[in-house]
């Protein structure tokens, strides 16, 4: 009777841990890349419950409010957002330009507690009036790009 060797060549676990070091130097950075995209979303989810609340009270009073730069305590008390909401932005401010229609209005928040690649970079919400007093909102900022929404 003939013995058979059972078991792996050192050729073939070679070949394994290799795929598996290909697929974990991909694998790696687009799981961190997620992970801050999904954090970031608190943030726009909260910039954008502010965007509604503003644009509500522009509509009331045709104009932005006066005040030029207010804290998550002020638009909490003003507008009725909740500062819950406003958790992974370290300050929310919204800051006003001047009561001119299409000027003011614009919403900054700091990033705070999600990553060290976008914490202390600023997110903005920049509101443009239409001539039909329509308001709509555009991203910018100093967060990368591939962090930013695209509407």
């Amino acid at each position: 009777m003939l013995r058979r060797q059972k078991g792996f060549t050192l050729i073939e676990l070679l070949i394994v841990i290799a795929i598996i070091g290909i697929l974990a130097a991909i694998a790696i950075p687009m799981y961190r890349a997620q992970t801050i995209k999904a954090k970031m979303t608190e943030c726009t989810n909260g910039m954008s419950n502010i965007a509604s609340a503003l644009a509500a009270y522009y509509q009331e009073n045709e104009a932005w409010p006066t005040a030029d730069v207010t804290t998550k305590a002020f638009i909490q008390n003003s507008f009725g957002v909740a500062t819950g909401a406003l958790g992974r932005l370290d300050d929310a401010t919204l800051t006003v330009t001047g009561g001119v229609p299409g000027v003011g209005g614009i919403i900054t928040g700091q990033v705070a507690g999600i990553d060290g690649s976008v914490n202390g970079l600023t997110l903005s919400l920049i509101p443009s009036v239409a001539t039909d007093s329509s308001i709509s909102w555009s991203w910018s900022g100093t967060v990368p790009p591939t962090y930013v929404p695209k509407r």
